[in-house]
């Protein structure tokens, strides 16, 4: 029997313990397609894994291999593929979704009926799928693995075309981009999906994804915690979804300074603001003038005041993406709220926060608002990265001149310069080093790093 071909993987075994090996490679099973892998990124959850053997809740109980923002090329088709997806054929670029719902299916194939539907499938929810695998992730067992190898097999539903003026790099950020699409309609200022893979009906597509029927970013003021890769792709998105004004904070100077020298915040005045870093020596004593007020909730408000000083947005911001899971901004978000507002929480950060300010957010009925992964959203992300606008006519009237029309066009070539650093899957351990330190030898700024053949 002759042997089977092998692919190279990087593959997780335990903290910093990440090593070359060749994987047998299978033919593509029904359904499936075969995929050479040419660009994946890493993000803050491999990172995670990478460091400490575990993201969150979630530790690796078996070698991993890690990456789920990736693009590549079609190399062969499983059995029904080409009669059930036309569209796709060897040789095609395509975006890789590494989510996989049960999308409301038995194993056989047949469409579950009565009890037995899924109902998140079934209403455009699929990211909340209880029996979703989602590639790199250890939250299932057995582990699902990621993108770090050459060749891989993956459902060919999940597999998205890419224009041929479209970079592997560029497709790849179709991934990162769709956390922000997701979390913009949970919040409310973005449309629905034009073409949702999953649901029955355009409607219950729509309604699942906001929680108003306004789906328009024209004259709300953003604010954007964390101005790492994910929260300098919310602030493009807020600015190309027609937002009048998008400000961010961060603890880091230099990732601030970039945000504002390439056009990631907008509008009059300051829009960047650096958060100082609690002193080892600061008081942990209630507030004098209200005792009962927790420590942490008087510094959230003293820096939200500053904050909003510093924006001359005394009011404060109408959606606020909350990108870095830290106690301190997810408690300062809340005063950086105007009434009515919506924060967006997309950090994976601190699992538990020590205090809330429930009554300041309840009585200024500020929604908070979770958002986990992405469901039909890799359409639009690809033609947003492949120059076309999800901005809608009458979202555009609404400017009063053309500054916005002119910024928006470059939205692809704005999230381009988020790539900054560029491996080979041999080199897989030193990017994830680079990435760790934030830092390049010459004392550049680490946004997102790719792994590339």
């Amino acid at each position: 029997m002759p042997a089977l071909p092998t692919s190279i993987a990087a593959v997780l075994h335990g903290p910093k313990d990440l090593r070359l090996e060749p994987r047998s490679l299978w033919a593509p099973e029904p359904g499936q397609c075969q995929l050479e892998v040419k660009s994946t990124g890493l993000c803050g959850s491999d990172l995670h894994y990478y460091l400490a053997g575990r993201n969150g809740d979630f530790a690796i109980r078996s070698p991993l291999v890690l990456g789920h923002e990736s693009s590549g090329i079609v190399t062969a088709l499983g059995a029904g593929v080409a009669t059930q997806y036309p569209h796709l054929r060897v040789g095609m670029r395509v975006a890789i979704e590494c989510g996989i719902p049960c999308r409301s299916l038995n194993p056989d194939g047949s469409e579950r009926t009565g009890k037995d539907v899924c109902k998140h499938c079934s209403n455009s929810r699929y990211n909340l799928c209880k029996n979703l695998r989602f590639c790199s992730s250890a939250k299932t067992f057995p582990h699902r693995d990621g993108m770090l190898q050459q060749k891989i097999n993956h459902e060919a539903w999940c597999l998205h075309p890419i224009p041929d003026t479209l970079s592997y790099s560029q497709a790849a950020l179709a991934e990162p981009l769709s956390v922000l699409l997701h979390a913009s309609r949970r919040a409310g200022i973005c449309p629905p999906p034009s073409h949702p893979s999953l649901a029955s009906s355009s409607s219950s597509s729509a309604s699942s994804f906001t929680s108003s029927s306004s789906t328009s970013a024209a004259g709300k003021k953003i604010l954007v915690f964390g101005v790492g890769a994910i929260g300098l792709i919310a602030c493009a998105l807020a600015h190309e979804l027609g937002a009048e004004r998008v400000c961010a904070v961060d603890i880091n100077n230099d990732r601030l300074a970039f945000a504002a020298r390439e056009g990631f915040t907008y509008g009059e005045g300051t829009g960047t603001y650096c958060l100082p870093l609690p002193s080892r020596n600061q008081s942990t004593e209630p507030n004098p003038s209200n005792p009962k007020e927790p420590e942490v909730i008087r510094r959230a408000k003293e820096n939200a005041a500053h904050a909003l000083a510093i924006f001359d947005e005394p009011d404060g911001f109408d959606v606020i993406f909350e990108c870095t899971g830290a106690e301190s901004c997810i408690l300062m978000s809340v005063f950086c709220a105007t009434l009515g507002a919506r924060i967006a929480l997309i950090g994976m950060g601190s699992p538990l926060v020590s205090s809330f300010p429930i009554s300041a957010a309840a009585t200024r009925e500020v929604d908070l608002i979770g958002s986990f992964r992405y469901a039909d959203t890799y359409n639009e992300a690809v033609n947003l990265l492949s120059g076309s606008h999800i901005f809608t006519a009458n979202c555009k009237s609404r400017h009063s001149n053309g500054e916005h029309e002119l910024k928006e066009a470059g939205f692809s070539q704005k999230l381009a310069k988020l790539v900054t650093h560029r491996y080979p899957l041999n080199r897989a351990k030193e990017a994830f080093e680079l990435l760790a330190r934030g830092r390049d030898e010459q004392g550049g700024i680490v946004l997102k790093v790719m792994i590339e053949s």
